[in-house]
């Protein structure tokens, strides 16, 4: 059973989130051929003032 987690900012529409788990359960069935109903994708939002690049806050 894979799991695939995708960590991002918050505000992603539920409609991007769907293509995002349809299209990333297609790139497993295909490259690491799994099985669909195997295949877990796991959205995470995360405030964008929680996350710094070099060192640097992004709020």
């Amino acid at each position: 059973m894979p799991i695939v987690r995708v960590e991002m900012w918050t505000g992603r529409t539920k409609a991007q989130k769907a293509e995002l788990a349809r299209v990333i359960t297609e790139a497993m069935v295909t490259i690491a051929h799994t099985k669909p109903e195997s295949t877990w994708v796991i959205f995470q939002d995360v405030p964008k003032e929680d996350w710094a690049i070099a060192g640097e806050l992004q709020a």
